[in-house]
C-alpha cells in the first residue's frame, strides 16, 4: 500500500510548484522584517490615528472603556492593510541590504544570476501581498470601519445626526425621441429639497416633464419614503399642471399624496458613510447617485478616492521594486538606516497622494491620474533604480 501511495504522490508532483533553493532562501529572508514591518506600522498608525482620539473621548466624553477597546479592534485593519506597501519596502530594502553586505549578492551573481532574477521572490511576494490587500480592503476595512463609526455615534448619542444633509437636488434625465427621429438624453425630473432629517424631507419642490405635453411642478411641506409600497408620501401640499405653451390647467391640493417616484433621492440623502466605509462597489454606486446631482467636486473626490482603491494594493509591488533595486546597490545599510530609509519613501508616498490630491479636486489633472499618481512615481522610481543598478 505505501508503495502505491508513493507513486500516487510522484505522479501528482508535477501539480507542485518548483520552487528553487535560491527563491526559498530569499522568501524566507523577506518574511521576518516584513512581518515586523506589519506590526511596527501598524502599530504606530492605530496609536496616532484612533488610540490618542479614544483616550480623549475616554476621559473627557464618558466613553466606555469596553466599546473604546471594540472600535481599537475595528479600526485595526484598516492600519494594517496601510501598513503592507510600507512593510513590503522596509522587507525587500533590508533583506536585499544583508545579502549584498554580506556579498552573497556578488557570489550569486557570480554564477551567472541577473539582477532582475534576484529581485524576481520579492515580486513574487509583493504580488501574493496586492491581492491580500485587496481581500482586506473590499471585505474586512469597509464593514470594521462603518460599525466602529456606528458604535462610537451611539456610545456619544450622536446617531440622531448621521443622515442629516441639506439642500438634496436630484435631477433624472431620459432618452427622449426627438423630431428627427434620433433620441436625445433630457431632463424629465428635477428633485429639491431643502433639509432631510434621516426620515422626512422638508420643502420639497419638483419640477415633472416626464409626461408628453404635460408639465407639472409639485410643492409640498414634507415627504417620507414608504418601504412596503416603494412610493414617495407627500404630504400638505400643492400639484400645478401645466401645458407645454405656459399657460395654466389644473391645480391641485392635497393634504396627503402617494406617488411613484425614484428612490434615488432618498438613496442620495441616505448615503452619508465615509469613502474608507464602502468598498468598491459601493463606491461606484453612490458614484452614480452624485452624478445625477451634478456636484462636481464631490464627484471628482469620489473618483479619486476609487482610483486610491486600486492604486493603493499594486504599491505594494512599487515599493518591493523600489527596495529591491535600493537594497541590491554594492553598500552597507544597516537596520536602523534601511529603517530611516523606508520611513522618508513611505512619507514621499502620502505626500504625493496629498498632491494629486490637491491637484484632482483642483481639475488640474483627471481624478484618474490622481489618484495613480504616487503609486505610478513609485513604478518609474523603481524601475529607473533597477536599470541603474544591472548596469
Amino acid at each position: 500500500m505505501r508503495l502505491s501511495l508513493s507513486k500516487s504522490f510522484h505522479s501528482l508532483s508535477w501539480l507542485t510548484p518548483r520552487i528553487s533553493v535560491m527563491d526559498r532562501y530569499i522568501v524566507m529572508e523577506l518574511l521576518p522584517p516584513f512581518l515586523f514591518g506589519v506590526g511596527a506600522f501598524s502599530s504606530v498608525g492605530v496609536a496616532i490615528g484612533s488610540m490618542f482620539d479614544l483616550v480623549r473621548k475616554v476621559t473627557e466624553a464618558g466613553l466606555p472603556m469596553t466599546l473604546a477597546m471594540k472600535i481599537l479592534l475595528l479600526k485595526l485593519p484598516y492600519f494594517v492593510v496601510l501598513a503592507f506597501p510600507m512593510s513590503m519596502l522596509l522587507a525587500s530594502l533590508l533583506t536585499y541590504s544583508r545579502l549584498s553586505s554580506d556579498s552573497e549578492l556578488i557570489a550569486l551573481r557570480s554564477c551567472g544570476i541577473s539582477i532582475y532574477r534576484l529581485i524576481t521572490p520579492a515580486l513574487v511576494l509583493s504580488v501574493f501581498v496586492t491581492a491580500m490587500t485587496f481581500f482586506f480592503n473590499e471585505l474586512i476595512v469597509p464593514a470594521a470601519n462603518y460599525e466602529a463609526s456606528i458604535t462610537l455615534e451611539r456610545a456619544l448619542k450622536q446617531d440622531t445626526k448621521v443622515f442629516q444633509e441639506k439642500n438634496i437636488i436630484y435631477p433624472e434625465f431620459s432618452q427622449v425621441k426627438q423630431a428627427n427621429g434620433k433620441k436625445q438624453e433630457v431632463l424629465t425630473r428635477l428633485f429639491y429639497a431643502e433639509e432631510f432629517d434621516g426620515q422626512k424631507m422638508k420643502g420639497l419642490t419638483i419640477l415633472d416633464r416626464s409626461q408628453e405635453n404635460i408639465n407639472q411642478i409639485l410643492v409640498s411641506e414634507s415627504a417620507s419614503w414608504n418601504n412596503t409600497t416603494n412610493t414617495w408620501n407627500f404630504f400638505n401640499g400643492t400639484i400645478y399642471i401645466v401645458a407645454p405653451d405656459g399657460s395654466y390647467r389644473n391645480i391641485l391640493k392635497f393634504e396627503e399624496q402617494e406617488l411613484n417616484l425614484s428612490r434615488a433621492p432618498f438613496d442620495l440623502a441616505s448615503k452619508d458613510r465615509d469613502y474608507n466605509e464602502m468598498n468598491i462597489a459601493e463606491s461606484q454606486e453612490y458614484l452614480k447617485l452624485l452624478q445625477q446631482s451634478g456636484k462636481e467636486k464631490k464627484i471628482r473626490k469620489l473618483i479619486i478616492r476609487i482610483q486610491q482603491k486600486y492604486s493603493l494594493p499594486f504599491a505594494c509591488v512599487a515599493f518591493a521594486l523600489v527596495g529591491a533595486a535600493l537594497g541590491t546597490k554594492p553598500q552597507r545599510t544597516s537596520k536602523a538606516t534601511g529603517f530611516g530609509v523606508s520611513v522618508l519613501l513611505v512619507f514621499t508616498y502620502y505626500l504625493l497622494m496629498s498632491i494629486g490630491d490637491a491637484l484632482g479636486l483642483s481639475g488640474v489633472i483627471s481624478p484618474v491620474i490622481a489618484g495613480w499618481l504616487p503609486t505610478l512615481c513609485g513604478f518609474v522610481m523603481g524601475a529607473v533604480l533597477l536599470v541603474r543598478v544591472s548596469q
